[in-house]
């Protein structure tokens, strides 16, 4: 569900399936396979369950982490959960994916938000001025 509740459906990469299939059968959900994919689960220190992921627990225990390892600053300003939809958005308008078909992706209404998703502006690499010829 998005935003007002609206329902959209997907596809999903066949990369990303087999590792959400494998997921579920390791967090003990493969039988349920309907249900959320993100799901409490028993914490291994103390036996109770956890709570369920959310926006917050998704920053602190995954971008941020993979952010130091990799090192990226975790102190960057505007780095966030909805980073990784602008970083998708911007990776598959890079590889010629259709404005249009992002932007239904995205679930935007106006295409114009969906431009601002678009990062490949701030590359300096992606500037016109490395499309002159001279």
């Amino acid at each position: 569900k998005g935003k007002r509740d609206k329902i959209r459906f997907i596809p999903v990469h066949a990369m990303a399936q087999r590792l959400i299939e494998e997921y579920l059968a390791l967090a003990g959900h493969a039988s349920d396979a309907a249900g959320p994919v993100f799901r409490p689960v028993t914490n291994n220190r103390t036996g109770e369950l956890d709570k369920p992921l959310d926006g917050r627990t998704v920053h602190n225990n995954i971008v941020r982490k993979y952010a130091l390892e990799t090192g990226i600053s975790a102190q960057i300003n505007g780095l966030c959960v909805h980073s990784l939809r602008a970083t998708a958005a911007t990776n598959a308008l890079s590889h010629e994916a259709d404005i249009a078909k992002v932007q239904e992706w995205l679930g935007h209404a106006n295409v114009s938000t969906t431009r601002l998703y678009d990062r490949r502006k701030t590359r300096p690499e992606d500037s016109p001025t490395f499309r002159v010829r001279y």
